[in-house]
């Protein structure tokens, strides 16, 4: 059976901006780092190729995408991807989405391997997995796996027992929380956190992270913990969709970490700030696309409650496809 529609694709140009972020709004799954004006801060880094899908001339579905070589990803620069479906887009006619790609890109004749980071369903305003059957009718092949650590806030998990005694040392300091504009302190804690304890570094810059809070001041916000002092001692970039509060970047001074400071920050953002959100993501806790599990990390992230879900890859082969 199919849905007798003709599908089309459209390649996006800058001026398709309008038409793009209106139907990121009015998606069951778009969020703002599926807008151009979040997308775009690197598009230095990375070859656009985002789609557009039509169906009898009536836009049903986008798909932000670059290429890599030989490789068609949605999307290796965000945190997630994948299609971005319309609310009347049926399951029938999303598979036929997910084959018309695939024939597009093999008629291109220049990638081999299709790419697809669907979006995790807490994300989604409405259900939305209709991709995931659809990857599976087009015999995609799971390829990566990140486990990241979430709330439930209406059923919250209480904090473990060590988080606990860390959260009433902080407390019994006066520690303070603040919403501030402090970047560059933070990030230079954020830095040094990162390096000496992953051999990493953020992977947006200061500057452009400044841009994209200047973009959208409303869902990039940074929380920083002080003494009473004013001494900062560690914080978090938080990222807020509809229903998540996203934990983009965590970093702590030793003092901090030995204090009880990101146990008091956290323990502000879950009980108070952010208790309205149906989820809070504290992020990944994983390696080499999910195959070392940082076991530090992930304990300090379930002893706030979080528990699993996941951030998946597929591969299509478009060379031999099954």
């Amino acid at each position: 059976m199919t849905s007798g529609k003709s599908i089309t694709l459209t390649r996006y140009e800058a001026n398709l901006k309008g038409i793009w972020d209106s139907f990121v709004d009015s998606s069951r799954n778009g969020t703002f780092l599926l807008k151009r004006d979040y997308m775009d801060y690197h598009a230095d880094r990375f070859a656009d190729h985002s789609l557009l899908f039509y169906a009898d001339n009536r836009l049903v579905a986008v798909l932000p995408a670059h290429t890599q070589g030989a490789l068609f990803c949605s999307h290796n620069g965000l945190t997630y991807g994948g299609l971005l479906l319309h609310r009347q887009t049926t399951a029938q006619l999303t598979i036929e989405l997910m084959e018309a790609l695939t024939v597009y890109l093999q008629e291109l004749g220049t990638f081999e391997t299709l790419l697809y980071r669907p979006i995790p369903h807490i994300y989604h305003n409405y259900p939305t997995e209709e991709d995931l059957y659809a990857l599976y009718r087009c015999n995609a092949r799971l390829s990566a796996r990140k486990i990241a650590s979430v709330v439930q806030q209406s059923d919250a998990i209480p904090f473990s027992s060590l988080r606990r005694r860390k959260l009433k040392l902080a407390q019994n300091l006066d520690y303070l929380v603040h919403t501030n504009d402090n970047w560059p302190e933070f990030w230079k804690i954020l830095e040094e956190t990162l390096m000496v304890h992953h051999n990493t570094t953020p992977v947006h810059t200061l500057e452009e992270m400044l841009l994209l809070h200047q973009r959208f001041p409303d869902n990039i916000r940074l929380y920083t913990v002080t003494t009473k002092d004013g001494v900062v001692l560690g914080g978090t970039v938080v990222y807020t969709t509809p229903l998540v509060a996203h934990i983009q970047y965590i970093a702590s001074s030793n003092e901090g970490r030995n204090k009880g400071g990101l146990d008091f920050l956290f323990d502000y953002l879950i009980h108070v700030r952010y208790r309205n959100k149906a989820f809070f993501d504290l992020g990944t806790s994983v390696e080499d696309g999910g195959r070392y599990l940082n076991e530090g990390l992930i304990f300090q992230k379930e002893g706030f409650g979080g528990r699993a879900i996941v951030y998946d890859t597929y591969e299509i082969n478009l060379k031999h496809p099954k």
